[in-house]
């Protein structure tokens, strides 16, 4: 098992391990939501993550079309997880919530048309793509 928890510990997740699905989003309301250059998530089938706590919960547009629901600390205001109505059987989790440095790199990139021109998501078989999973870019490095 793993766990995932906001910065102060009032909301936590129970995680059956290592996700195999690790997405960056250099979409802009990752960049905001996380006040970093872009987000990274891990992705669970929902019915294996266990949730504890109470999470305040904030709805927006997403830029791949749908919504998300962000679900975050309303004591101390981290974001631990989210649902997107485009993958209703998944959670993401931030890895950041998850505070393991071995944890699993990307596998994908996403929205890399709004990705800073210094980052780089790279390593063998990283999948990018310009804007949602839909929109592959071919050729690219990072």
């Amino acid at each position: 098992m793993t766990t995932a928890r906001c910065g102060c510990g009032a909301v936590t997740l129970s995680l059956p391990g290592l996700s195999k699905l690790i997405v960056a989003c250099h979409c802009i309301d990752c960049q905001r939501r996380t006040g970093a250059p872009f987000g990274v998530g891990a992705f669970y089938p929902a019915a294996t993550v266990t949730v504890s706590g109470r999470p305040k919960e904030f709805t927006r547009a997403a830029a791949s079309g749908g919504k998300v629901q962000s679900y975050f600390c309303p004591d101390c205001g981290s974001t631990v997880y989210w649902k997107s109505s485009n993958l209703p059987a998944f959670i993401g989790v931030a890895i950041g919530a998850i505070a393991d440095a071995g944890y699993t790199a990307p596998v994908r990139s996403v929205f890399e048309q709004s990705k800073h021109a210094w980052v780089e998501i790279g390593g063998a078989g990283v999948e990018h793509f310009q804007q949602g999973s839909a929109h592959k870019t071919t050729g690219t490095s990072g």
